[in-house]
C-alpha cells in the first residue's frame, strides 16, 4: 500500500493562505470614533465627548473656518470603561469641554491626538438667556437595527433645523449586547446627529444593564449623578431629566427613588421661583404615565409606578409635577406616537373646548417613542381613552420649537409617510399668573 506522507511545504502554504484570508489580529486603534457632543448647562460652552481604544491624549481643535489651521485647542480627560460583559472589553472614553464659545456662532472641530484625528464635524454653539426661540428634535427608542427614524433625521440636522436633540431613553437595544459592541455601533451610527447637536439623554428600561453602565460611560450630561437625573436652562425653558427606572430596577437602590424624588422637588421650586426668566417648564422621563396601548406596561395600570410611586403611595410624580406645574412631559417606552389632553388624575383638564391647549389647566403629556428600533411598533388598544387625545402607529418623531415665553409648537413627523406632518399643536400659557396648578 502507498502511504501518503502529509507535503510540509503545502501545509505552510495553506496556513499563510488563511492568515492572509484572516487577516492578522488589528492593533487596538487611537483614531477617535463614536463622537458626540453635550451641554453642561455652562453658558459659552460645549462638551465633546468619544472613543478610542487605547490611551491617548484628549484634545479638540477648533475655530470658524471651514477649512485650514484650527487654531484653538482645548484638553480634557480620559477615563477607561470595561463592559460587564464576559469579556470585559475595555473602551477609553475623552471627554473635553470647550468654553468661551460665541453664542450663535457656528465652529468646525476635530478630536483626537496625535495618534490620531477624527475627520472635521461642525455645531453651532447655543445662544446665551432667555430671550431666543430653541428648535429640538425628540424621540426614545431608537436601535442599531430598524432605525427607521435615523436617515430623515440627520439630513434635519444637515439643513440645521435643530439646537439640541432629546433622546428619552432606549438606545441600540441594547449597548451592553456582545460585549458592548452594539453599543459602539449604535454610537457610530449617531455621530452624523450627535456630532453635530447636543444630545441629551435620560435612562430607559433597555440600559439597565451592569446598573447602567454602558449609559452613563457613554454620555456626558450635566450634574453629578451620571446623567441618571439633571436639567438645564435652554432658551424661555428649564428641562429636567429624570429616571423613571429607579422604580422598576429596585436591587440596585431603593434610596435612589426617594434621593431623586427630594431632587425633582428641590429642582421645581428653584424653575418656580425662576418663573419670569424661563417660563415653560419640561420634563422628560422614560415611561409615561399614562398610555393607551395594546400590552402590559406600566403605563397601561390605572396606578402606574412612575404616576403613584411604589406601592401607589411613595415619591409619585403626577401629584409633584402638577404642584409644581411643569407644562409638558415628554415620554418614550411605547413604540408609537400618542397626545393626550392635558391630563391630572385622569381628568382632563382642557384650556377650552375651542383650544384645548390654551391656558390648559393640567400638563400636556406626548409620548414620542417610535424612532424605529428591532421591537417594530406597538399596537393600541382598540377603543381610545377619554383622555387621548391623538394616536399614531407609525415610525417618526417630534419637532419641538419653544417659540417664546407664551407658545410652544408641537408637530409629529411621519417616516412612514416621507416626512409627513401628523400632528401639529400649539401649547399657548400667558405669562400672568402662570405658576402652579394648585
Amino acid at each position: 500500500m502507498h502511504v501518503l506522507r502529509p507535503c510540509w511545504s503545502c501545509c505552510c502554504l495553506l496556513l499563510f493562505c488563511s492568515l492572509g484570508i484572516q487577516g492578522t489580529p488589528k492593533a487596538p486603534s487611537a483614531a477617535p470614533e463614536q463622537v458626540h457632543l453635550s451641554y453642561l448647562d455652562e453658558p459659552g460652552s460645549m462638551t465633546v465627548t468619544w472613543t478610542t481604544w487605547v490611551p491617548t491624549p484628549s484634545e479638540v481643535q477648533f475655530g470658524l473656518q471651514p477649512s485650514g489651521p484650527l487654531p484653538l485647542r482645548a484638553q480634557g480627560t480620559f477615563s477607561p470603561f470595561v463592559d460587564g460583559g464576559i469579556l470585559r472589553r475595555k473602551l477609553y472614553i475623552h471627554r473635553v469641554t470647550l468654553r468661551g464659545l460665541l453664542p450663535g456662532v457656528q465652529y468646525v472641530y476635530r478630536c483626537g491626538s496625535a495618534q490620531g484625528w477624527s475627520r472635521r464635524f461642525r455645531f453651532r454653539a447655543l445662544k446665551n438667556g432667555p430671550h431666543w426661540s430653541p428648535r429640538l428634535a425628540v424621540y426614545g427608542d431608537l436601535g442599531a437595527d430598524n432605525p427607521k427614524a435615523l436617515p430623515r433625521l440627520r439630513r434635519d440636522t444637515q439643513q440645521g433645523m435643530y439646537d439640541a436633540v432629546l433622546h428619552v431613553g432606549d438606545f441600540a437595544y441594547n449597548m451592553d449586547q456582545d460585549n458592548a459592541r452594539i453599543g459602539d455601533r449604535f454610537m457610530r451610527l449617531i455621530e452624523p446627529v450627535a456630532a453635530s447637536l447636543p444630545y441629551m439623554t435620560c435612562p430607559g428600561n433597555h440600559e439597565e444593564r451592569y446598573n447602567f453602565s454602558n449609559y452613563k460611560a457613554r454620555f456626558n450630561m450635566p450634574g453629578d449623578s451620571e446623567g441618571l437625573w439633571y436639567s438645564w436652562d435652554l432658551g424661555p425653558a428649564h428641562i429636567i431629566s429624570f429616571s423613571t427606572e429607579v422604580y422598576f430596577f429596585l436591587h440596585y437602590g431603593r434610596h435612589l427613588v426617594e434621593k431623586q424624588f427630594h431632587w425633582l422637588e428641590s429642582d421645581l421650586q428653584k424653575a418656580n421661583q425662576n418663573r419670569a426668566a424661563r417660563p415653560w417648564i419640561i420634563t422628560m422621563g422614560h415611561r409615561p404615565m399614562y398610555c393607551s396601548n395594546a400590552d402590559l406596561d406600566d403605563c397601561t395600570w390605572h396606578e402606574s409606578k412612575v404616576r403613584k410611586g411604589l406601592r401607589g403611595r411613595f415619591y409619585g410624580l403626577e401629584d409633584l409635577f402638577y404642584k409644581y406645574g411643569v407644562d409638558l412631559q415628554l415620554w418614550a417606552h411605547e413604540h408609537s406616537y400618542e397626545r393626550l389632553w392635558p391630563i391630572y388624575n385622569y381628568q382632563v383638564f382642557n384650556g377650552s373646548q375651542e383650544k384645548p391647549y390654551t391656558n390648559p389647566r393640567g400638563p400636556v403629556h406626548i409620548i414620542t417613542g417610535s424612532a424605529g428600533c428591532e421591537e417594530r411598533l406597538t399596537p393600541f388598544s382598540l377603543f381610545p381613552r377619554p383622555w387621548s387625545a391623538l394616536r399614531v402607529k407609525e415610525y417618526g418623531y417630534t419637532r419641538l420649537h419653544i417659540l417664546n415665553g407664551t407658545h410652544i409648537h408641537l408637530q409629529q413627523v411621519s417616516d412612514d409617510q416621507d416626512g409627513k406632518i401628523v400632528d401639529d399643536i400649539w401649547v399657548v400659557r400667558p405669562l400672568l399668573g402662570r405658576m402652579m396648578y394648585l
